[in-house]
């Protein structure tokens, strides 16, 4: 069976590097339908915490990272799990993500991420400047904290790599910490504040807002789960669940955490993993939170949405299939309550969802090796939402076979071997 429309561009995956794909797709007179298996932005894009961390230059896997790591992957409430079950199949990723912590792969990444967050964060400004979205940005400013002098101290090299790439903060001390962010824990008397740090004040609300967007200028949206890939001469065709066929001039895969099995159906073995990410949301009278929180020594964030306050954080590398396991996110929610004492812990709501990620922590941007006409954009890990405007500009890039706007040789799907 075969949908008898030959479509312009197909982009699979309403998340948000989909829609902002697609928005960006439109904006360059192309004709773009949309393909969701589920609803409209329900993925990782839903429950990420809003932040548009555009100075969060410094790679995940660094030098020294894996002296910390066995400590981190034997507990199963710490910032980096794996569980017991899943451990023999992660391995091949964890091993990549261990050479990818070598200096010269720390510094190639550093580099690459500097770039990226430069276009990000331009590209970020066109989308707030659109009418039917510039009302879900917030300039709430971020205050990174830190448990002590000590490891506020080890952190100065990250630091000083962020002031070379331009970005702007300074460092205060417990009466400015007070007066940023009244009801902190008193071990909190080292932190860095960046007056500039923005946020949407809903991800979904955000993402969903652009699906409609793009729909409301004469995208379609096709409701089936694409299962195969397939080559057609210049074009390529999709195979949906019940054997439905759609035919595109171009396909953008932007399905996330799913995207590795349709890499697979083009015979491309992607090293994409799944970070399953933990948060609860609290009703916004729980604490008077003004603006985003990092406790950067545990590895979780805090950040006022229009829906409440949302508490998130931490890694469990435990693929697409188990159960979650929500003692994560009541760990981590317990250690918000002792960090902000007056915080009602009361009528949260619990969300896990599936970060796409590759070893190096880098996404996957740039054409199938296997047919130019299918574009590949997922495995943005923590930062889906920072770079998807930017993304969405390199994808529009490829499919109209400019000049990418920034070297896209470091996201090529094939650098792994």
């Amino acid at each position: 069976m075969s949908d008898q429309e030959k479509h312009d561009v197909l982009v699979i995956g309403t998340g948000i590097i989909g829609v902002m794909s697609a928005l960006y797709l439109q904006s360059q007179g192309r004709s773009v339908t949309l393909l969701e298996r589920g609803e409209i932005a329900r993925g990782a894009s839903s429950g990420n915490a809003g932040i548009l961390a555009f100075p969060e230059i410094i790679p995940i896997p660094a030098p020294g990272l894996m002296k910390k790591a066995p400590r981190w992957l034997f507990d199963p409430l710490g910032p980096l799990s794996v569980p017991p079950s899943y451990a023999l199949k992660v391995a091949p990723w964890l091993w990549r993500f261990w050479r990818a912590s070598s200096e010269s792969a720390f510094r190639h990444g550093l580099k690459t991420q500097i770039s990226m967050m430069k276009l990000s964060a331009a590209e970020m400004e066109v989308i707030r400047a659109t009418p039917e979205l510039s009302g879900f940005f917030n300039n709430t400013g971020t205050l990174d904290l830190y448990d002590s002098e000590a490891s506020f101290n080890a952190a100065a090299a990250d630091w000083a790599e962020k002031e070379k790439a331009g970005f702007v903060f300074n460092r205060v001390g417990r009466d400015e910490i007070n007066e940023l962010q009244p009801g902190l824990a008193p071990q909190f008397q080292h932190a860095m504040f960046t007056s500039g740090g923005l946020q949407v004040s809903e991800p979904y609300e955000f993402t969903k807002a652009i699906a409609e967007l793009v729909i409301a200028r004469g995208g379609k949206l096709i409701e089936g789960e694409a299962l195969r890939l397939e080559p057609r001469g210049d074009e390529a065709r999709v195979t949906l669940t019940g054997g439905k066929t759609v035919d595109a001039a171009k396909v953008v895969v932007a399905g996330g955490a799913w995207s590795k099995n349709l890499g697979a159906s083009l015979g491309e073995n992607l090293p994409l993993e799944t970070e399953r990410g933990y948060n609860t949301t609290l009703p916004d009278q729980s604490f008077n939170l003004t603006r985003q929180l990092y406790f950067n020594d545990h590895a979780f964030v805090v950040t006022p949405l229009s829906t409440g306050i949302r508490v998130g954080g931490a890694v469990e590398l435990g693929g697409l299939s188990l159960p979650p396991n929500y003692r994560r996110s009541e760990a981590l929610l317990g250690k918000a309550a002792k960090f902000m004492p007056g915080l009602k812990t009361e009528g949260g709501k619990q969300w896990m969802g599936f970060r796409p990620s590759m070893p190096d922590c880098l996404p996957v941007i740039g054409a199938s090796k296997v047919s130019t006409a299918i574009i590949y954009a997922f495995g943005h890990g923590h930062l889906g939402l920072t770079q998807s405007a930017a993304t969405g500009k390199l994808v529009s890039d490829l499919v109209a076979g400019r000049e990418p706007s920034i070297s896209i040789d470091p996201f090529r799907a094939g650098r792994f071997g």
